[in-house]
């Protein structure tokens, strides 16, 4: 066998083998480059609320006597409001975080259903009801990389808009909807994470480029093999 018929031969099999793998690919960036980033974090939905300040007579406990009745060191100490009730969120030394009511020391996390759901209607601009709500013990592909334990609040909206809000922080960690799971299902084919969907060093991929690679490769040196031996075979001196 000629070393030609070798090179197309071997070229023919690598592109197949990959060949589905680089249309999806270029189908997945094709998608992702479609949408506005902040419609699939779900950034237009978000209601805009003014930015409330403490005031110096709110009759708040210090935050080291707040501290001091938790038993715990604090490695930061942040005062802010969670709904209408001011509050120091606390990050531990050991990585933890919490909530303190700022006026009475009480420890609030983790939170309770009701307030994840107030907290999960003043975030979303909509006014639609809520479906059902689930406390989240640990990661799914939709909420995944953010902090556990989370309450999944899922609103009746066309959609199909659910927060997350963490329970230990009393905040919103999380919003997905429809246009972000078909972003994240597209985001999945193009980086071959089908389990976590967040590695895209994953071998899999590292091994499917390196052939896409090879056969692009291999294509263009059988396409210019083939453009010198055809186009200009009337300069070619004969063999």
């Amino acid at each position: 066998m000629s070393a030609h018929r070798l090179f197309t031969l071997f070229h023919k099999w690598i592109t197949l083998i990959i060949g589905i793998q680089i249309v999806l690919w270029v189908a997945g960036g094709v998608v992702m480059s479609f949408f506005d980033i902040d419609k699939v974090r779900g950034a237009h939905n978000v209601r805009e609320t003014e930015p409330k300040l403490i005031s110096a007579d709110a009759g708040l406990m210090s935050p080291s006597s707040a501290l001091a009745m938790t038993g715990l060191s604090a490695k930061q100490i942040t005062t802010r409001f969670m709904l209408e009730t001011p509050v120091y969120e606390v990050t531990t030394e050991d990585g933890k975080t919490l909530v303190l009511d700022a006026v009475t020391g009480e420890t609030l996390s983790p939170i309770s259903e009701v307030i994840a759901v107030a907290l999960a209607k003043q975030d979303f601009a909509g006014d639609d009801e809520i479906a059902s709500t689930k406390l989240l013990e640990t990661a799914g592909y939709e909420y995944r990389g953010g902090p556990l334990p989370a309450w999944q609040v899922i609103f009746a909206d066309k959609e199909k808009t659910h927060i997350y809000v963490s329970a230990d922080r009393g905040r919103v960690a999380a919003r997905r909807n429809g246009t972000w799971r078909l972003y994240d299902f597209f985001w999945m084919l193009h980086i071959m994470d089908y389990d976590e969907r967040d590695d895209f060093n994953n071998p899999l991929l590292i091994i499917a480029s390196v052939i896409a690679l090879i056969a692009a490769l291999s294509g263009v040196g059988l396409y210019f093999y083939r453009f010198r031996r055809r186009d200009f075979a009337w300069i070619l001196p004969k063999k």
